[in-house]
């Protein structure tokens, strides 16, 4: 299957799609058309400007009033790429690898970068051949763009650096030989094309929001379980009552826990009590205050894919080249900051249902084993959860709080955006094993429910998990039984 870059919009489920259904990509005519337009426009400027152009003529950053002769203005974008490849720290996901290069190529596409064609089009080979430069998650400051990671990035496209090809790390220069391809040679405008922009930030964003909102789902359907098991009551879920604070997340969870509990025996006994505590009853609150913050980071995001974000900015309909700020992170920092809030939240909610479900009330057994004492059942995946939740709330510190300067002081305010990106794909990748702790739990209480039954569809999925993970009847080791947990869930929408 292809996916024809184009100026039509980009959404954040396109791209999953392209990722997990291993699109290709090509240009369509639209985009050649306004890469090469812009490209010929910028030629001809400089060639007929005497004036010095940022970035184009010049040096960057605080070097910016130096000006560059035209014989050399090749070897200062390829200084540029070289000079900038800071990266440091752990690898970078290849997904996000790979949604950075569809992204690069998206922003590079609207023909106000002045790329060369065949550089996009290279980036396109790299896309579609699976060849994903080595990334570092730590070096960028989230101002000037994403310049070292977008750095270590491009590097493969000068034969340079690192390239994950085939499952193994190879040096660019052997892959691209061995493809038959010359190394990229950058003109000008091109190093500042590739390397200011905010696909590191933007791509850890769409990663994160395409795993956010499947866990935002299962919350839900997990959530349901646990308040049926702890036996709760299903009127705080009932439409009168949220539609009179009609956050549209908060109908939404009332709504589909209602759907997820529908036939269940459970849900319709005589209740003892008359409130059950937070973490149950105020899901549609919490769960849906994730779901508005989720649809609000999304939009956000989608816009941020879907524009040029390097500088200089060149409108070559207007004979325009404005040098300013689009490749600032703040745009995003900001909602990638909230957005971790609101998972770490999620995550916090589940493991207070998972303390209740194993405090021995209820007519539940206390850790949900038949024989605690000599077990201890499941006294420590609670712990394991409290411990995940705890690491998280450290992680909601936003990062785009702090600026410190650099470039000599001309970049003087920078969003720290970088940092918000990669600990919010942490903070998801967190509430992902906190949840699935819930579900561990939450199918061992049912157990102890029999003869009655959950939901016709609740009862299904519980067959479903029960093939990835046993009931557990006396301790065992616990450990890969999370891991199953996790890898159900990723599994099993």
């Amino acid at each position: 299957m292809i996916h024809h870059i184009s100026p039509e919009r980009l959404t954040i489920e396109r791209v999953g799609e392209i990722i997990d259904k291993h699109m290709t990509l090509a240009l369509s005519e639209e985009s050649i058309t306004r890469i090469k337009r812009c490209r010929k426009y910028l030629d001809d400027k400089i060639s007929r400007c005497d004036q010095p152009i940022y970035g184009i003529t010049t040096g960057f950053g605080s070097l910016c009033n130096i000006s560059i002769d035209s014989d050399n203005l090749s070897t200062l974008q390829e200084n540029l790429v070289k000079s900038h490849a800071c990266g440091c720290g752990d690898k970078v996901d290849p997904t996000i690898v790979k949604i950075m290069l569809l992204t690069k190529i998206m922003s590079l596409s609207f023909g106000n970068s002045g790329a060369q064609l065949s550089t996009v089009e290279r980036l396109i080979e790299f896309f579609n051949n699976d060849i994903l430069p080595v990334i570092y998650q730590q070096g960028s400051l989230g101002a000037s763009g994403d310049l070292a990671p977008l750095a270590n990035m491009c590097l493969p496209l000068l034969g340079l650096g690192e390239v994950l090809y085939n499952g193994v790390i190879r040096q660019a220069s052997e892959v691209l030989k061995e493809k038959g391809w010359e190394p990229v040679k950058l003109v000008s405008k091109e190093g500042l094309a590739l390397l200011n922009g905010t696909q590191f930030m933007s791509s850890h964003a769409v990663f994160a929001i395409l795993h956010a909102r499947r866990l935002s789902k299962l919350a839900d359907k997990i959530g349901a379980l646990s308040l049926d098991v702890f036996d709760g009551r299903i009127e705080p879920f009932g439409d009168e009552v949220n539609a009179v604070r009609p956050h549209p997340g908060q109908l939404a969870t009332a709504r589909a826990i209602r759907s997820h509990l529908e036939g269940s025996e459970l849900i319709k006994q005589v209740k003892k009590h008359v409130q059950d505590p937070y973490s149950f009853r105020c899901m549609p609150q919490v769960h849906g205050a994730v779901k508005d913050a989720l649809e609000y980071v999304g939009n956000v995001i989608e816009t941020e894919i879907n524009s040029p974000t390097d500088n200089p900015t060149i409108f070559p309909d207007e004979d325009i080249i404005v040098s300013a700020g689009n490749f600032h992170g703040e745009p995003i920092a900001l909602p990638m900051d909230y957005l971790a809030v609101a998972m770490a939240e999620l995550a916090s909610i589940s493991e207070r249902r998972i303390y209740r479900l194993i405090s021995g009330t209820r007519n539940l057994p206390s850790f949900l084993v038949a024989k605690p004492g000599l077990n201890s059942g499941f006294m420590i995946p609670q712990y394991a959860a409290a411990s995940i939740v705890n690491q998280s709330k450290g992680l909601c510190w936003p990062t785009s709080c702090d600026s410190i300067p650099s470039s000599q002081g001309q970049e003087d305010h920078v969003s720290m955006g970088g940092n918000s990106a990669t600990k919010l794909c942490r903070i998801v990748d967190n509430t992902e094993r906190v949840l699935a702790i819930e579900l561990f739990n939450a199918a061992q209480a049912l157990e102890f429910r029999r003869p009655l039954h959950t939901s016709p569809q609740l009862e299904a999925w519980h067959g479903e998990y029960r093939k990835y993970v046993p009931f557990i009847d006396s301790d065992t080791v616990m450990s890969p039984l999370i891991v199953k947990s996790v890898e159900f869930l990723r599994n099993n929408k």
